[in-house]
């Protein structure tokens, strides 16, 4: 497009002189004020606070709503038969595909392979570690458990690997690793066998034997296993006597906090037998397992002065999820029961239990305090 504007102007002129020329008006430049407006939050900030807020939420509706609605029939509250487990794992003990270390350590004479298997003997597992045969030490570990437990002269084969040195940390760590293992896949059904207990006893003087050396620094879950094994070999005495302490302060709802005391006995029983307190530290996991698995088992002990249902077995205690399973299980089989006869605060407290515990989502610290916050501090029932 082209400006004809002065070519008009000088015709206008030329044929009309009286017409004054205008002239043409600058307009005056308006100075830049930006206005920015502020940004929204950031994804991961609004995830964190959801995070934060969700479970709050939900915990301040059971508590405005703590008891489920009534069965509409006679026939449904007559039924028991659990719904089928949604988004649960198994343990993994309970998988049928895993194999018990135990078990093939009780039978492997008869799954021999054709070219036989005949144990070795202790100096040959020391001479394993003093070559660093990691295959031959494996092997040992799947076929004859026990040899890498056993003490030769004033040593077991842990002992003798750390006597060596730095240059034989790597296989120190592996024996634990064995250790842990065989902790983790301990079917149930074994636990009760004497020769299980004797195996226990073992392992628990190896896994100590390692906190003292520092090898937890390497071995993440030593401290773990350890305490895992002193509880399945000889707490279930305590085990008992801290249910029944758990038990008496959730009957008195927020006022007996029962958050602090199971976590207060679970900590003040990891002081007595570790003596290292960044071993201490390095527990905070197991502790808060321990300390979940604490109200549960408390929660349901009162449970059952009302119902008749089985116990759950305390040798679950502090083994991952196995307790909340054991728990949820037993809900499901007795839902009907548990509406008709539990106090409406105890059927609060199962409720915010299922709720928080439930998932893998969210550590078993910030399940802790999840829950301090609700049964602790919050307003109760």
């Amino acid at each position: 497009m082209v400006n004809n504007a002065p070519v008009i102007l000088s015709i206008l002129d030329r044929f009309s002189p009286d017409v004054v020329q205008r002239e043409s008006v600058t307009r005056a430049r308006i100075s830049p004020d930006p206005c920015l407006p502020a940004r929204l939050p950031t994804t991961g900030f609004l995830q964190r606070e959801a995070e934060q807020n969700a479970p709050k939420a939900v915990l301040r509706q059971l508590r405005r709503s703590p008891t489920p609605p009534s069965p509409t029939t006679e026939c449904d509250d007559a039924t028991e038969d659990p719904p089928p487990r949604v988004g649960r794992r198994d343990s993994v003990s309970s998988a049928s595909e895993q194999t018990s270390p135990t078990r093939s350590l009780f039978t492997f004479s008869r799954s021999q392979p054709p070219g036989g298997w005949k144990e070795p003997q202790p100096f040959e597992v020391f001479r394993a570690i003093e070559r660093k045969d990691i295959m031959f030490l494996m092997e040992v570990r799947d076929r004859a458990f026990p040899l890498l437990l056993r003490k030769t002269g004033d040593a077991t084969p842990l002992l003798h690997a750390m006597r060596i040195g730095q240059t034989h940390r790597d296989v120190a760590i592996l024996l634990l690793g064995a250790f842990s293992r065989w902790i983790n896949h301990l079917e149930d059904s074994e636990i009760g066998l004497p020769r299980t207990r004797v195996i226990l006893k073992a392992l628990r003087t190896n896994l100590k034997l390692g906190i003292d050396y520092g090898l937890y620094k390497s071995q993440s879950d030593l401290v773990a296993s350890f305490m895992q094994t002193l509880v399945m070999s000889e707490g279930e005495k305590w085990i008992r006597a801290q249910v029944s302490s758990v038990s008496l302060a959730l009957r008195s709802g927020n006022a007996g906090k029962p958050i602090s005391t199971a976590e207060a006995a679970v900590r003040k029983f990891a002081t007595k037998e570790l003596s290292k307190a960044d071993a201490i530290a390095a527990l905070e996991d197991y502790v808060a397992n321990a300390t979940t698995d604490l109200l549960l088992l408390g929660a349901w002990a009162i449970a059952l002065e009302s119902i008749e249902g089985e116990p759950i077995p305390v040798y679950y205690f502090a083994r991952d999820d196995r307790v909340f399973n054991a728990f949820m299980d037993r809900v499901n089989i007795h839902q009907a029961t548990i509406r008709r006869t539990l106090s409406r605060r105890l059927k609060w407290q199962f409720r915010v239990l299922q709720n928080v515990l439930e998932g893998r989502n969210t550590t078993y610290r910030r399940k802790v305090e999840i829950l301090a916050e609700e049964l602790d501090d919050g307003d109760g029932v």
